[in-house]
């Protein structure tokens, strides 16, 4: 009991700064992790074709996509995620690459459903032969557009599905982690592109879910917004304020925002200025730069020039300290690929004990001081 009147006489009597906030008992500790997978190729040069030359640019974007191996890059994925095991992850551009029948450019009377490739499953693949239970817990579903291509099989339909999802811990019992109201949508303000004489929207969206960790509740989300026109963007950022980060609960944001904050981004500046704060400010060393690799994922040295992936949060959360993953070369595939054109970034975090526990311990000091009267007065 006296070393509880000490550390409360320390907290308390000698003001509560910053030292004073690190002693207050801290739980539970937990790490948050984003990472954009990316999709396998540079999109525009088959957007921005002439019509009679689309079959051949979506051609050459699906040779990419197989030259950059995903298949291989999850490996080298889930080894990042192994080494880390966050609690959470945002996961952007999980890709899901179809071949069908050629008939038409998007909308097709038959879609393609032949799966190439599925970014989202190779990957869980991979962490669960790592013994590592993840599991999906929101997702949101982005552009999803088919095309004519040619490729070595002869004319085919390519489909790219974009994705956004949460992945969660799924081996923790109920009594420390619980999920709920998992949420996710496209934003409103999206970024037209005519594409063969028609107009597709590139769809961008957020997905989030609330969490109770060890009895401290948070809502956890994930976004991709706009990379090829800013204005959009920074739109898209605003809805994103207005939607699922408009809440009572303390929030962590995480994502490819596409808006540089080690430059000033419009979009990193107007969540600063709405409150929340950079994971990466409190806890990170360097420049903690994440984009971009070449196309073809095999330059060496590293092209990262830009901070857009970030962790952000509003709440009672305590920074441990931040990393980039994936960005160093012995992180790179057996034949050279980084895993991905963007590092990850993860963040060490905890909680503070809640109010009623500071509570308790004053509550504690008063009993014992009543006590101690009482032996005096007899």
């Amino acid at each position: 009991m006296r070393k509880v009147i000490v550390s409360l006489i320390v907290m308390f009597g000698l003001g509560v700064g910053a030292g004073a906030a690190l002693a207050l008992p801290m739980d539970p500790s937990f790490a948050v992790m984003t990472q954009n997978l990316y999709l396998g190729a540079d999109l525009a040069p088959m957007f921005t074709a002439p019509p009679a030359q689309i079959p051949f640019a979506a051609g050459a974007v699906f040779g990419m996509v197989h030259a950059t191996d995903f298949p291989s890059r999850a490996k080298a994925l889930a080894n990042e995620i192994a080494a880390k095991q966050p609690l959470l992850i945002g996961v952007q551009e999980a890709e899901l690459w179809r071949t069908g029948p050629p008939d038409s450019i998007t909308p097709n009377p038959t879609p393609a459903t032949n799966v190439v490739f599925d970014y989202k499953q190779l990957l869980l693949s991979e962490l669960a032969a790592r013994g590592l239970m993840y599991g999906p817990v929101a997702e949101v579903t982005n552009t999803d557009v088919e095309l004519p291509a040619v490729t070595l099989q002869g004319l085919t339909d390519l489909r790219i599905t974009d994705r956004a999802l949460i992945l969660a811990r799924t081996d923790l019992p109920a009594s420390t982690l619980t999920l709920s109201n998992p949420q996710g949508g496209n934003f409103a303000t999206s970024l037209p592109v005519p594409v063969g004489g028609q107009v597709i929207p590139i769809l961008r969206g957020w997905a989030s879910v609330d969490v109770e960790l060890a009895g401290q509740p948070f809502r956890f989300v994930t976004t991709h917004l706009e990379s090829l026109f800013d204005p959009v963007g920074i739109v898209q950022g605003q809805e994103l304020l207005a939607g699922p980060l408009n809440t009572s609960l303390p929030v962590i944001l995480v994502g490819d925002i596409n808006s540089d904050a080690a430059a000033g981004g419009i979009a990193y500046g107007n969540f600063v200025q709405a409150g929340l704060k950079d994971g990466w400010l409190l806890g990170g060393g360097g420049s903690g730069f994440t984009c971009c690799q070449a196309e073809n994922l095999l330059n060496l040295p590293s092209d990262l020039d830009q901070r857009i992936d970030t962790i952000l949060f509003k709440g009672p959360f305590h920074v441990m300290g931040a990393e980039t993953v994936g960005d160093m070369p012995g992180d790179r595939t057996p034949s050279g690929l980084w895993p991905s054109d963007h590092a990850g970034v993860v963040l060490a975090m905890n909680i503070p004990a809640p109010p009623s526990a500071i509570l308790l311990l004053i509550g504690l000091v008063s009993v014992a001081g009543a006590a101690r009267v009482r032996r005096r007065l007899q």
